[in-house]
């Protein structure tokens, strides 16, 4: 594989494939595994994501990269083999989620700010050797219109680590996943996501361009345009594809590697129904695919429920979702698929 930080971009987004998020914090994978009454344990998280990366089917038809977790990029499978090998042999790119979460910003009550950044040098250049080639780092932008959140200090501050990280890992070799998430679990209207999420966009790549970020060397995680689930409003595929196309030809240059989404709390069809109705009203400048993590893991994981026998069964659940997906990155994607299945 080419090793120029453009050429992994766009492996990362190649036609219909996108990224599994598997970066889940050992705090998060113990509350998805209590709901299948699963004890989380070292040895239990590797069986489960070993159980996907090993599910042939999915990972080499559908899926571009796997974003890590520290803990298991280090993790070998059962038979030895380090996991992000078996992620390689299936063609996909392994990948690590590098920041350390998002903390409370100083003085600025319901904002947060991602830290990660002490260190973050010397951690890429051994990911690097453990076989990561991207990296990504999430900024948290929270919406409660009435407290007068977000600040535009919060906004700055997380496009200008987001712009320090990114320029860091294009040293080391990587490329950088830029996610400034807004969250969609506020009581706003998709009007008001509209616009925090411009006003994000906009920052992020002012800071991107004074770090000498290389835009073809990136990959922009970003959220789709909805409104807020405490609003009770759920917006219509087709409007969340106009509202999120408008926004990033407002915003986002055409010279990115290309653009994966979140799916940020939306059900599993949902986040394939918005993704299908956004590449479905292109041609866009850039490619657009996803990069799901409960969205594509639901499933499989209930499917699963710690038991041997069930991986077979697990496998095929996750292979659908990411058939699903890879339909919905091209723009051919129907509900009347998920029935047949």
């Amino acid at each position: 594989m080419s090793e120029r930080l453009e050429d992994i971009a766009a492996a990362m987004v190649a036609n219909g494939k996108g990224l599994l998020a598997a970066d889940e914090s050992s705090g998060t994978i113990k509350k998805r595994f209590d709901v299948i009454g699963v004890e989380s344990t070292a040895d239990s998280r590797r069986d489960y994501r070993e159980m996907m990366f090993r599910a042939s089917d999915a990972m080499t038809k559908y899926i571009s990269g796997v974003i890590l977790y520290d803990e298991t990029i280090h993790q070998k499978a059962a038979d030895g083999t380090p996991l992000a090998d078996i992620i390689k042999a299936s063609g996909a790119i392994p990948g690590i989620k590098v920041d350390a979460g998002a903390k409370p910003l100083a003085r600025f009550p319901g904002d947060t700010i991602t830290e990660g950044l002490d260190g973050l040098r010397e951690r890429l250049a051994d990911y690097y050797k453990l076989g990561a080639r991207f990296a990504k780092w999430r900024a948290v932008i929270d919406i409660d219109v009435a407290k007068g959140v977000p600040s535009a200090t919060s906004i700055g501050s997380n496009a200008h680590a987001l712009a320090r990280y990114a320029a860091l890992c294009q040293e080391a070799g990587i490329v950088p996943i830029v996610e400034p998430e807004v969250l969609m679990d506020g009581a706003h209207d998709i009007d008001t996501c509209y616009e925090i999420s411009k006003a994000t966009l906009t920052k992020l790549y002012t800071e991107l361009y004074a770090a000498r970020v290389v835009l073809e060397g990136t990959i922009l995680k970003p959220n789709m345009v909805l409104a807020g689930k405490k609003s009770r409003k759920v917006s219509s595929p087709d409007e969340v594809a106009e509202r999120t196309i408008k926004l990033f030809r407002e915003t986002v240059p055409a010279a990115i590697g290309g653009i994966a989404f979140l799916s940020g709390g939306q059900s599993d069809e949902q986040a394939t129904a918005n993704l299908n109705a956004i590449n479905a009203i292109g041609p866009h400048p850039w490619k657009l695919t996803f990069s799901y993590g409960r969205a594509l893991q639901a499933a499989p994981q209930k499917a699963w429920s710690g038991k041997a026998a069930n991986v077979a069964a697990a496998q095929a659940a996750f292979a659908h979702r990411a058939h699903m997906n890879h339909l919905a990155a091209l723009g051919q994607w129907q509900p009347s698929l998920e029935q047949a299945a």
